[in-house]
């Protein structure tokens, strides 16, 4: 290699994707995405979170100075990003979605610990705020009457009769709400349904 010419632009040269820099990274994989067109394209109405919506609220956050608010998105970012770089593919709403629930998951259990411990009431009461950030950010899980309409209508489709095809009727819902239904209430409505 060249000393006069630097490692980004000859990995370039040579057709890698590779950075050592995250800036060099972010850069490399917005143009990519946005096929150096000069622009990120608008989110749909009505569609779940996006990633260019995530990075709105990023530079949203950054103006404001919230800085919990700021951590807890870099860090779903950061996440998003990982998919994009392993995968090598652009990163969906599914993705958004389902990186959205995994860092809920994994904070809900930070809050755990750092409650059981007691020492850091600052540190529990960050992670809270975070957590009810990333709960904000899903789409709004179907529940009450509205999943008790899709049950019934779940139920006659598949034909299910028995507690064995409470399975079946789970993984429906499923599918049909992407993830997105109060899982324990559902259960209770199928199980009381089926005999």
């Amino acid at each position: 290699m060249r000393n006069d010419v630097s490692p980004i632009v000859m990995q370039y040269a040579a057709g890698m994707v590779f950075h050592r820099s995250r800036r060099g990274m972010r850069i490399a994989a917005e143009g990519m995405r946005q096929g150096y067109s000069g622009g990120a394209t608008k989110p749909e109405i009505g569609a779940a979170m996006r990633y260019d919506e995530l990075k709105d609220m990023i530079k949203d956050a950054m103006k404001a100075h919230d800085k919990v608010r700021l951590s807890i998105l870099r860090q779903l970012h950061g996440e998003i990003k990982n998919i994009e770089v392993d995968e090598r593919r652009e990163a969906t709403e599914a993705d958004v979605d389902a990186m959205t629930k995994r860092l809920i998951k994994q904070t809900k259990e930070t809050l755990e610990g750092s409650v059981k411990a007691g020492t850091n009431e600052e540190r529990t009461e960050t992670l809270r705020t975070q957590v009810a950030i990333l709960e904000d950010l899903l789409p709004e899980q179907l529940s009450g009457d509205a999943l008790g309409e899709l049950v019934d209508a779940t139920i006659a489709e598949l034909g299910a009769t028995t507690k064995r095809d409470m399975g079946k009727v789970m993984g429906a819902l499923t599918k049909a709400t992407g993830g997105n239904f109060d899982k324990a209430a559902a259960a209770k409505i199928v199980g009381g349904k089926l005999a």
